[in-house]
């Protein structure tokens, strides 16, 4: 639908990229099912028709945090196996997971003493989560027997499998991430049911937590779920351009100060370009001066602070930039890792914090 207006701030996010990544996913991982994590809107990139996309590429199935980002894709006609990674918070929830036909995350014993309250005319398919050292959702590894045992006992539960989540696999060099897919191996060994272990940097940089599924999420966009590296060194495809365009060109005198607080000063006669994007589009207020957004294909750096609307950046390199001219804030000609750098922050933070003035725009 064509707008009656020229977007301030667009991204623009390339299915045919996110496919391509699926398919890199599977190079690393071909004996692994794959079960896409496409919580926060997948990343902020578009739940349905990202969704939509992996579906048409194959994926066996996917994986959401809570009930309404389930909600929506079934709404939306996705037919796919959806994970509820938290599992489910009340008996309604249940209920409405099993209508929705949802794979349920059983991590603490509240959840198991809920689901057994259930009439055993509610069928469910159940992966009990383990906690092997993240110490933030699971069971004790120790708990691993007895709860096939409970699984056993109830003729409406399916396990569909067992899972962990690793706490340090972008640290290649820490010996955390070996020893929590050992105590996980040791947990489930002789159980029946599938094993899921690998996120995005697991399944990169750990072949051993390559295990029957594979999670993968912030790789599916494109993006490096490794430190150092950005998405191409991995055969990646960055999915998404986030682009602004210029709204003014200024002449500032040697000497004056630009934006709030005046913790910008020229040290000569300048250019100062104002592009329409800010915080309150997601471009974090903490990047400095010295960030590069690119205009007509090179870097110009950004000048002092980001507002709520705007940011200002040094055209002295560009003295052809011109009113209107696109400005992109990230896109795989500037590395989404680069800025997520400069910010001191990841690369997951700024895709899912792009908000609502965004308009969003899928190709491919």
């Amino acid at each position: 639908m064509s707008l009656p207006f020229l977007p301030r701030v667009t991204a623009t996010v390339d299915l045919a990229a996110i496919r391509r990544n699926l398919g890199r996913v599977r190079q690393y991982a071909p004996r692994s099912k794959v079960m896409a994590a496409i919580k926060a809107d997948a990343y902020g990139h578009g739940a349905v028709p990202v969704a939509a996309s992996l579906q048409q590429a194959g994926v066996d199935a996917l994986a959401v945090a809570c009930l309404e980002e389930a909600l929506v894709l079934r709404q939306a006609g996705l037919e796919l196996p959806i994970v509820l990674l938290e599992g489910v918070l009340s008996a309604q929830e249940a209920a409405e997971a099993q209508r929705l036909r949802l794979q349920l995350v059983v991590h603490d014993r509240w959840q198991l003493e809920l689901l057994a309250g259930l009439p055993d005319s509610v069928p469910l398919s159940l992966w009990f989560k383990l906690d092997t050292g993240m110490h933030r959702l699971g069971f004790a590894p120790g708990e691993a027997a007895a709860l096939y045992a409970e699984a056993r006992r109830r003729p409406a539960w399916t396990l569909a499998g067992w899972m962990t989540h690793l706490a340090s696999a972008d640290e290649i060099a820490s010996p955390v991430t070996a020893r929590q897919v050992q105590a996980f191996e040791q947990a489930v060994a002789g159980l029946p049911g599938a094993r899921s272990i690998a996120n995005s940097a697991g399944l990169v940089a750990w072949p051993q937590a390559r295990a029957d599924w594979v999670r993968p999420g912030l790789m599916l966009f494109g993006a490096s779920p490794l430190p150092g590296k950005v998405g191409a060194e991995l055969g990646l495809a960055p999915a998404m351009r986030l682009q602004s365009r210029l709204i003014a060109v200024r002449e500032v005198a040697a000497g004056e100060a630009v934006g709030y607080g005046g913790s910008y000063v020229c040290p000569e006669p300048m250019r100062v370009g104002v592009v329409a994007v800010g915080y309150a589009d997601g471009v974090h207020r903490i990047l400095p001066t010295g960030a590069p957004v690119l205009i007509h294909g090179r870097r110009a750096p950004m000048i002092g602070r980001v507002s709520m609307d705007m940011i200002t950046v040094d055209l002295r390199g560009l003295p052809q930039a011109q009113v209107g001219d696109p400005v992109l804030l990230w896109g795989p000609e500037l590395p989404v890792e680069e800025i997520a750098g400069w910010a001191g922050t990841l690369a997951y933070e700024l895709f899912c914090g792009l908000t609502n003035r965004v308009h969003f725009v899928h190709v491919g």
